[in-house]
């Protein structure tokens, strides 16, 4: 059973994002504009590739190859001539690869590619299913033979010496010394050579640490870099305001570099470009995939404007302050200053990372959400195609209610992420000593609703969220702006401002908290129960929030194991939509107390206790979660494939290209993404990896000279 959940169908869904009448829209300098911020996130996603897995870019590459020879209407129909069935094509890759036009033409190179990453990416080996550190998982955003403690040491390090890392890299070595050597790798164009750059230049040297050896160097992914840093000059003569133009400079300078304060610069006048008409974020964002937490992917969006639902966020904007006097913890432990943030509904022209997202509130520099502000925004035509629904297909909830879910899952899920978003990750406060001594709150008059007594702990100079909450902190607040966005949801204004009252209301309610509940069981598939972790921080905090609301009894919420039609295993969620303001609402308010003191507070110690004992999945009665996961993988569907479009430079016009809701469409979206330097794509993408090969080393199998 537990291997059900690494098979994919050959029939997996996949949805195209329409955004042809937004695009259309757009002024000839406005296209120019998101053509080239577009070409800077897809080249910058190629990162994502050297930031998962050792054998993520050689699968790439030989990808690349095999349909630059031939797309994949020609492959299938060049396969079946071959004497493959229609079946073996599916499903024979090896074949299909070694048989192809690409091998004929490059044998030598297609067979190393396949022998390099061929059976890695079949492998079911433990270590190999999930990301982790040492013989607990994979990662390469640190070497084979670093351990949680190796982690834990270098963010010590890096918080010295007031160093990000959210574009680094950890390599461990053993120096001549006998003592660990740490090599802290910064994302840059530039490498070690010197430059007129005093404030990264002053950090590029070795130090001595708590009795290790670290050495700050730079030049991670530099070539790719380097394609971005051409098409963010290139967007820089198209940028609408002077806003547009320094944040531009600003993260340049930083790729260049390998400087995130460049970047939070560039951040900062991204904050005050209020309203553009093409939105753009892009840089080392979400921490969700580093196993420590700190750690940035590269991501980069580009999207356009939907002036309706747009209006409907404005409105929710302008009754934020209200709407945060509502939330369950005293006024200290909120902002000082409500920071008014743009909030827009985009339709989606290119999102480069490993994922598109439903709702976005960023940066993540929680330093400048605190005193300047951020921006959220909600990506309309990702939510129009990522949770359509067929009745079908439905599982896991009672029949008088799946038509109930169809009608109401977009519009409920319109509420949910624009307040998670906005007033989910836009609220709370952190207790803050500077460098200097000076205290963010009063120490003598402000209290912990939870103990009482006089606030006990706070942020250092230096320590941020992630650091300090780690390998919590990415589902801790995920889990904190869901219960927000459930919380707030049950209010009447809030459901004005979205268009819902009376019946349509209170429908819109109850499916928001059924969905939610619903997810957390879905969420199972995505524990490992052999390393008793969570793979995805969304999901784990829906089980979390699924969790607090079964506690809370009375029938709100119950899990029911049942037989399906087919004979197999099935369950049901039932929540009584009559208790979910008596009894889910008061349940709800303690939880998220709790999580927004604890995380005002820095109290790391009380925040690991509470979410991840919520976070534990047993096998302990009534609801057996670990029996339970068997179900879900047994009756999950695939998560969709989404087709995004690509832009085309042709004289001086830009054109949108747009292709079928298919496997082959998919495929062609790729292939015309980068058609004229493909091949030094892959020849970079290999080089790099192989560079570093011997960092991915599993621990037990490490050369002599390595720690």
């Amino acid at each position: 059973m537990a291997d059900t959940q690494y098979i994919l169908p050959n029939d997996i869904g996949v949805s195209s994002l329409d955004c042809r009448e937004a695009f259309r829209l757009l002024l000839p300098t406005e296209r120019l504009y998101a053509h080239h911020l577009s070409r800077a996130a897809w080249y910058g996603g190629l990162a994502v590739l050297l930031q998962t897995s050792p054998e993520a870019p050689y699968i790439y590459a030989l990808l690349s190859r095999l349909f630059r020879a031939q797309d994949p209407d020609q492959l299938r129909q060049h396969a079946l001539a071959e004497g493959l069935t229609e079946e073996e094509y599916q499903e024979k890759l090896e074949r299909v690869i070694l048989g192809s036009k690409a091998a004929e033409q490059h044998p030598e190179e297609v067979r190393g590619l396949w022998q390099t990453c061929g059976e890695l990416m079949f492998s079911l080996e433990s270590r190999l299913r999930h990301l982790g550190l040492g013989k607990e998982g994979i990662t390469t955003y640190f070497s084979g033979n670093c351990t949680m403690e190796d982690a834990k040491l270098a963010q010590d390090f890096l918080d010295s010496q007031n160093l990000s890392a959210y574009n680094t890299r950890l390599f461990k070595e053993v120096g001549q010394d006998g003592k660990p050597c740490y090599e802290v790798r910064l994302a840059s164009v530039l490498s070690t050579e010197p430059i007129l750059d005093s404030e990264m230049n002053s950090k590029l040297k070795s130090y001595e640490f708590q009795g290790s050896n670290f050495r700050v160097t730079r030049g991670d992914y530099a070539p790719i870099l380097q394609k971005v840093v051409e098409h963010l000059e290139k967007a820089k003569a198209y940028a609408a305001t002077s806003h547009q133009e320094q944040m531009l400079a600003q993260y340049i300078e930083s790729f260049t570099h390998g400087s995130i304060e460049a970047h939070k610069k560039g951040s900062r006048f991204w904050i005050q470009d209020k309203g553009p008409i093409v939105e753009s974020y892009i840089g080392f964002i979400e921490s969700y995939r580093d196993p420590f937490g700190s750690r940035g992917e590269f991501e980069g969006f580009v999207a356009m404007v939907n002036k309706a639902m747009s209006a409907k966020f404005e409105w929710l904007v302008a009754s934020a302050e209200q709407l945060l006097k509502e939330l369950p913890w005293p006024p200290a432990f909120e902002k000082d200053k409500f920071l008014t943030p743009d909030f827009t509904s985009l339709d989606v022209l290119t999102f480069a990372g490993s994922g598109i997202p439903a709702g976005i509130n960023i940066p993540n520099y929680d330093d400048l959400r605190q005193t300047e502000g951020f921006k959220n925004v909600s990506l309309g035509n990702v939510l129009a195609v990522a949770y359509a629904t067929q009745r079908e297909k439905l599982t896991f909830l009672e029949e008088e209610d799946k038509d109930l879910y169809i009608r109401w899952k977009g519009p409920s899920f319109d509420v949910q992420v624009g307040l998670h978003e906005l007033l989910g990750h836009g609220s709370g406060k952190l207790f803050v000593q500077d460098e200097k001594g000076a205290f963010n709150f009063d120490q003598e008059t402000v209290i912990n609703p939870e103990t009482g007594e006089q606030i006990q702990s706070w942020y250092r100079s230096g320590e941020t969220w992630d650091s300090k909450f780690s390998t919590i902190a990415s589902s801790y607040e995920e889990c904190r702006a869901e219960s927000v966005g459930l919380y707030l949801c049950l209010n009447p204004q809030v459901l004005g401002i979205f268009g819902f009252e009376g019946a349509d209301a209170e429908d819109v309610v109850y499916v928001n908290w059924l969905n939610m509940v619903r997810a957390g069981l879905l969420a199972l598939e995505f524990y490992t129960p052999e390393a008793s972790s969570w793979r995805q921080a969304h999901m784990q905090a829906r089980f979390v929030i699924l969790r607090v609301l079964l506690e809370a009894g009375e029938g709100l919420v119950t899990v029911t194991p049942t037989t399906g039609s087919d004979g197999r295993p099935d369950a049901q969620v039932h929540l009584d939509r009559n208790k979910i303001r008596t009894v889910g609402k008061p349940a709800l308010e303690r939880f998220l107390r709790r999580l927004q003191v604890l995380k005002s507070t820095g109290d790391v110690a009380g925040g690991r206790a509470l979410y991840e004992g919520y976070a534990a999945v047993t096998d302990a009665p009534p609801e057996c979660f670990l029996s339970l996961r068997d179900t879900v993988l047994l009756r999950k569907e695939a998560r969709k494939l989404i087709v995004q479009p690509n832009t085309r430079l042709k004289g001086s016009e830009v054109q949108l290209l747009e292709y079928e809701a298919s496997a082959a469409g998919l495929i062609r979206s790729f292939s015309e993404r980068f058609p004229e330097d493909g091949p030094e794509l892959e020849e970079i993408l290999t080089q790099l990896a192989t560079a570093d090969a011997r960092f991915w080393k599993c621990p037990s199998e490490t050369p002599s000279g390595q720690a």
